[in-house]
């Protein structure tokens, strides 16, 4: 497994990150275990939870399994969403915040977080405070490296001001969505991340399940995210996306490779990306998706499978700027 190097921290991860959203949900403890030993075989030193991935119980799990290899691994986690009734255990308020992080801590049996995610924009709380309540968990060594998902590009680079002008400890991962199916970061996050020096570490490389070949104008499997979770099927719903995936199967199939496999190094072979977060239900179904490490693509390759895929919009109206100079 390639190494890369975590943004501007010296830390190096796998150029593979596994997300362990499915650990007490779709995975029993058992089937969580294979794929954690799976995963560790394969060369993988990045994992990644959220404390509301199945309410506590994915961090659970990947505590009990990491313990004895704790050092070795570069764990990541995030707080934002709520974990209960109180209207005050949610948001990314100090208050939340730190209470969040010594929560998740007790859950992973660790005494510090490598990489801290703030998971979601919270317009309630100004990104001053959040900005001071991560410094604060660095300066405690609760927390290593703060990072940042699903926040607009103005947004980061705000808090990135904040920071650079009060010496606070700064963003240095970005974790964004990110798929053949949905390439809207290309637009701002990703050039921004690169002229930063912040690690990319993309989640749903593979379109919630969209492009694994099970999907497509003629095939729809009887279960699956897609089918199961409202949310995923909103996201990805449309005669669009089903093109999409029809494309990417078919160039699969031309090539003699799994579309998983396709999908996840496509986006792990971005220039701007460190590791895209791979996941699944079960070993078998985790198997194409780490096939992704070893499979080498050309920059002919990633130009074909991009142009199946429609680009989106420049950051500006002046849609010249999207044309290639002569």
């Amino acid at each position: 497994m390639e190494l890369r190097i975590l943004g501007r921290t010296g830390v190096q991860v796998s150029s593979l990150c596994f997300g362990t959203m499915s650990f007490g949900t779709t995975a029993d403890e058992a089937e969580s275990g294979r794929m954690f030993r799976r995963c560790l075989d394969a060369g993988i030193n990045f994992f990644d939870t959220a404390n509301v991935y199945g309410q506590g119980r994915s961090e659970t799990i990947l505590g009990g399994l990491m313990r004895e290899h704790r050092d070795g691994l570069i764990v990541a986690s995030k707080g934002f969403g709520r974990m209960s009734d109180d209207p005050n255990d949610r948001g990314l308020s100090r208050r939340n915040l730190t209470r969040a992080v010594e929560a998740s801590l007790r859950r992973l049996q660790t005494d510090r977080l490598d990489v801290y995610y703030v998971h979601q924009f919270d317009p309630l709380t100004p990104i001053e405070e959040s900005v001071r309540a991560l410094d604060h968990l660095v300066q405690r060594g609760l927390v290593l490296y703060p990072a940042v998902s699903n926040w607009a590009a103005w947004q980061i680079e705000k808090a990135l001001g904040v920071s650079a002008r009060e010496q606070l400890a700064r963003f240095e991962v970005v974790q964004p969505m990110y798929s053949l199916a949905k390439r809207q970061v290309e637009v701002e996050i990703l050039p921004m991340a690169q002229a930063e020096g912040l690690s990319v570490v993309p989640y749903s490389p593979l379109g919630g399940g969209l492009l694994t070949g099970k999907y497509g104008s003629d095939r729809r499997p009887d279960s699956g995210r897609l089918v199961e979770n409202a949310m995923y099927a909103s996201r990805y719903h449309g005669a669009s996306y089903l093109r999409v995936a029809d494309a990417v199967t078919d160039f699969a199939q031309q090539h003699g490779v799994h579309p998983a496999t396709l999908a996840v190094a496509w986006v792990r072979s971005h220039p701007g990306v460190t590791a895209p977060i791979i996941g699944a239900r079960n070993v078998e179904q985790l198997e194409p998706s780490l096939a992704a490490a070893d499979l080498a693509m050309p920059a002919e390759m990633r130009e074909a499978l991009t142009a199946l895929t429609p680009s989106p919009p420049p950051a500006t109206d002046r849609s010249e700027e999207a044309q290639p100079r002569a």
